[in-house]
């Protein structure tokens, strides 16, 4: 309890655990806030997110909370078509949790912000006690800039806007779901925890007539599309042939009884584009690693606006309703 005290042991875990984990000069400066020159970094206006993480396994095939927290964060960042530059984050530390694992998680904080090419800039540490926790929570807020001519929204999705997924789903919330109840799908499986902000330059790269960008963490592509539908008052139709679901995710979908459209992803992006720009924009994404898989998977219509249609494999038609609850709960 003495590391949340604000005294020598919260000293100590600040300077020898976390500095060296972010290296950042303004961080290092350890004021209240950190104060940020902005200027000449090609954009007005900001954008500006939070987000916690309390994922259970800590550490997971492809990933920990730790890049859970900094990739989280980063796309949403990117998702509204910002630039990401710079991260808070807190550490909510439960008694009794091993040093050595709250810098293993700090190291990987670090390492996904150089990845994603954000800085960690400020940050706070409170500890809770035993049985008040779950070992580390982390809470990360975020600050990008949006460029000229980029409007990203929910509610801009357009009948004749095209579909594009950035490659396979439902990848992350198996793999925490194995790692957890010790289940085994006959091959291994990571999440596929990444940072999107890349992907999403090389898209506007292109044309800054992007409509929406949404990434289906909780909830899934499911959740994702009904909140776009009903948002810009338009219809949604899937061709459930063209979802890139592996097989490892569909067989323990079945197995589980799970959708795999409401299995959430933490490194997939949803692209509504214009249908003049979808094969540049689709051609751009194969191009980049974070897109290699993308592909297109609906459009929408005018037709039953704010709901979601699929057309099966067998040519019938059902309603992909939004996610009533958490179907694999703690994956983010």
């Amino acid at each position: 309890m003495g590391h949340g005290g604000g005294g020598a042991l919260s000293s100590e875990l600040v300077e020898h655990v976390f500095l060296p984990s972010f290296r950042d000069e303004a961080l290092a400066r350890l004021g209240d806030s950190a104060v940020l020159d902005l200027a000449g970094l090609g954009g007005d206006r900001l954008a500006f997110t939070t987000d916690s993480f309390v994922v259970r396994p800590l550490f997971f095939p492809g990933g920990s909370i730790g890049e859970l927290a900094v990739n989280g964060t980063v796309n949403d960042l990117a998702m509204s078509g910002a630039r990401p530059l710079f991260l808070s984050t807190a550490f909510i530390l439960e008694e009794g949790t091993d040093v050595t694992v709250v810098g293993a998680v700090a190291e990987r904080v670090g390492a996904a912000a150089e990845r994603a090419g954000v800085r960690v800039v400020t940050g706070d540490t409170k500890v809770v006690e035993s049985g008040h926790g779950d070992g580390i929570y982390v809470n990360t807020a975020g600050i990008g800039l949006v460029p000229d001519g980029v409007d990203v929204r929910p509610d801009r999705a357009a009948p004749g806007d095209v579909v594009i997924v950035s490659g396979e789903i439902g990848v992350h919330g198996i793999a925490i779901m194995s790692v957890r109840e010790g289940l085994e799908f006959g091959t291994a499986l990571e999440s596929d925890c990444q940072p999107l902000n890349g992907l999403v330059d090389a898209i506007l790269g292109v044309t800054r007539d992007v409509h929406v960008l949404r990434d289906p963490t909780r909830g899934g592509v499911a959740a994702s599309l009904n909140e776009i539908a009903r948002a810009a008052r338009v219809g949604i139709e899937l061709d459930e042939r063209a979802l890139p679901i592996p097989d490892v995710v569909a067989n323990a979908c079945a197995f589980l009884g799970l959708d795999p459209l409401q299995v959430a992803n933490e490194g997939k992006l949803l692209a509504f584009v214009p249908p003049a720009h979808a094969e540049a924009v689709l051609a751009a994404m194969r191009a980049h690693p974070a897109g290699l898989g993308a592909s297109v998977i609906g459009r929408c219509v005018a037709d039953h606006p704010g709901l979601v249609a699929a057309t099966t494999g067998f040519g019938a038609s059902r309603v992909v309703d939004l996610p009533l609850g958490e179907q694999l709960p703690r994956i983010c």
